[in-house]
């Protein structure tokens, strides 16, 4: 009796060691390049600020924006921007893309 425990202990044990801690090390070293990657990013400058798309965006006139706020354009808008920003990401970590 005791031997089947101990061996049943022993399968839990290596399931846990094995998978799930080795897993959760790799995805934190995972979560952690992409999100020092995004902050590397963020400070080159390479994707826009609020000033430049304030700036891009200023010429529109009332009409347009009238039906742009019709459309829910200022919340669908960043949801698609942050959708690709993070597709393009998750392509680029070779485990998951």
């Amino acid at each position: 009796m005791f031997g089947i425990v101990l061996s049943a202990l022993n399968v839990v044990l290596a399931f846990v060691v094995r998978s799930l801690i080795g897993r959760f090390f790799a995805y934190f070293v995972l979560y952690f390049i992409t999100m020092e990657f995004v902050a590397v990013l963020q400070s080159t400058g390479v994707f826009p600020t609020a000033a430049a798309l304030n700036g891009a965006f200023g010429g529109l006139g009332s009409g347009v924006w009238y039906f742009l706020d019709l459309c829910g354009f200022s919340v669908g808008a960043p949801a698609i921007v942050s959708a690709y920003v993070m597709r393009f990401i998750i392509r680029r970590i070779p485990v998951i893309g």
